[in-house]
């Protein structure tokens, strides 16, 4: 009867150590899949940018004179930006470092490219010119609340699987650590203001 009572309590502690391991394995698939999600959005609202940069650049190119080669930098720099994906499986550090330049890149083109505008009186009361450059600014935000919430479902992912005993079923089953969305280079340095009235 012991011999019995041993192998059934053996029995019962493998099942409920596989329980605990499954829950814990289903628990890093649901931080997985929801930064994955995140992802999702981050490039729903980067390609919401991707689409309305055609439309600026052709309102722009109707303004008499405009200078080439800021368009020009702004359609390359979104050529680059197109070519640069990154499989939601593979979010290394890597691998978002290279989404990130090329994003800031074309960041960049674009900032320049509203700046040159201001040169343009005939253009900033362009109502399409004014309707995108609104949608386009709304976008901008768009895309900062979304690296925002896909950095903090990283930041729980990656928590997860350092923490015992979770770290153990994640070494297991090969879950590994997430890049994060970093500041600009730059970034931590104030801008340099000036007033330049032609004096």
């Amino acid at each position: 009867m012991k011999k019995y009572s041993v192998i059934l309590l053996i029995v019962a502690l493998i099942i409920v150590i596989g329980a605990w391991c499954v829950s814990l394995y289903n628990g890093l698939v649901k931080k997985d899949e929801a930064a994955q999600a995140a992802w999702s959005q981050v490039e729903n609202v980067y390609q919401r940018r991707m689409d309305l940069i055609p439309n600026l650049v052709n309102t722009v190119k109707g303004a008499a004179d405009f200078e080439r080669s800021t368009l020009e930098d702004v359609v390359a720099a979104r050529a680059s930006a197109t070519q640069v994906k990154v499989d939601p499986s593979q979010l290394t550090e890597e691998n978002i470092a290279l989404y990130q330049k090329a994003q800031e890149n074309l960041s960049g083109s674009l900032s320049r490219l509203l700046v040159t505008v201001e040169r343009y009186p005939e253009l900033k009361a362009n109502q399409n010119f004014r309707d995108l450059q609104a949608q386009l600014e709304g976008t901008e935000n768009r895309i900062t609340v979304e690296r925002m919430k896909f950095n903090e479902a990283v930041r729980s992912y990656n928590t997860a699987i350092r923490r015992f005993p979770r770290n153990i079923v994640a070494g297991m089953f090969g879950f590994e650590k997430k890049g994060y969305f970093e500041a600009a280079q730059g970034a931590e340095n104030a801008p340099e203001v000036s007033f330049d009235f032609g004096e």
